[in-house]
């Protein structure tokens, strides 16, 4: 599909898949520990990596469930994704207009993950079998995952 304008390939938008997003969190899980676990090793030594305790210290708190969740949000605010969706060529869209979410979804979202997880990471296999592609995080802060693609012309229809 082309633009007529300029006869350059238009992107188009459609759901992103099951697969694909567990690439994105998988990259940016990736990333995650490259920047934590030296540091983490570093303040409380090789003894940390054999611990059973969820959390073994102020520091450990911070760098495993403040920052994380703080640089998430941080990126969906700003660039509709994570360094691992931008990989992937995926962004999160409002589900209803296909525009930007607000501020309040992208932080509803990232709790919602949480409950997501808690039925046996049901709410986030739904993604592979739901029609739009959509998590139960997606599916309570309003917003679906879209790829970006030159190549089909399929677009998602937003709101239907």
């Amino acid at each position: 599909m082309t633009t007529p304008d300029t006869g350059e390939a238009a992107a188009v938008e459609r759901y992103a898949g099951f697969w694909i997003r567990v690439v994105a969190a998988l990259i940016d899980t990736a990333l995650l520990l490259i920047i934590t676990v030296p540091i983490l090793l570093t303040v409380y030594g090789r003894a940390y990596l054999d611990s059973d305790k969820w959390v073994e210290g102020p520091l450990d708190f911070l760098l495993t469930w403040v920052l994380p969740a703080i640089a998430v949000i941080v990126f969906w605010m700003y660039k509709q994704a994570t360094p691992g969706k931008m990989a992937v060529k995926t962004r999160i869209v409002d589900a209803a207009t296909g525009g930007r979410p607000t501020t309040g979804q992208f932080i509803g979202r990232y709790f919602a993950y949480y409950l997501s997880i808690l039925p046996l990471f049901l709410g986030l296999i739904w993604v592979a079998f739901d029609r739009r592609k959509q998590g139960f995080h997606d599916k309570l802060a309003g917003t679906v995952v879209v790829r970006r693609d030159e190549q089909h012309s399929d677009v998602a229809r937003f709101g239907r």
